[in-house]
């Protein structure tokens, strides 16, 4: 990820959490079986801050908590242009590969499961995306809030190249 990551602090904002995954995981040991929970959860605002977590438990709902507690820690803010991405971005994580496309107003959000929480959850209402690759939903959601992460609004542009926005838009 680059150094442009806006982190977000957590008060004064009302979260709501989606479960992507979860999965039942089973460690073997000399006395049998032993059977423990591994949720990834995402939270958001729906207004253009969004973040991840894992949680590990012996029980699904305390896996749960865990994991939006952790995701509470891990808040990033995203540039949202009326209800979409300002330009397309490609990201990747392990194996999972992610390409988002602005939409215009009115198309919806087009992704599919692990993609889709993140983008519904960052408030975006209008969206082309797609995952190639892994289908493994720890790496898509990793994918895909670095590729969130990486956007860059016109403002930003303007203002890392020194210039006024009209001149940001015509060259």
């Amino acid at each position: 990820m680059s150094n442009n990551i806006r982190k977000v602090k957590t008060s004064d904002l009302e979260l709501k959490d989606r479960l992507v995954s979860i999965q039942r995981v089973t460690k073997v040991t000399k006395g049998g079986r032993t059977f423990s929970f591994a949720a990834i959860v995402v939270v958001g605002n729906e207004n253009g801050i969004v973040g991840y977590g894992l949680g590990k438990a012996g029980e699904v709902t305390t896996a749960i908590g865990k994991g939006v507690e952790d995701a509470k820690k891990n808040l990033v803010k995203i540039p949202i242009h009326k209800g979409t991405i300002p330009h397309e971005q490609i990201a990747k994580f392990g194996g999972a590969r992610v390409w988002l496309k602005p939409a215009a107003s009115g198309t919806g959000v087009k992704a599919g499961g692990a993609m889709r929480a993140v983008l519904e959850s960052a408030g975006i209402t209008d969206i082309l995306a797609k995952s190639k690759g892994s289908s493994n939903p720890h790496n898509l959601v990793k994918a895909t809030v670095a590729a969130l992460v990486e956007l860059r609004d016109a403002n930003s542009v303007a203002y890392q190249r020194q210039v006024n926005l009209d001149k940001v838009f015509n060259g």
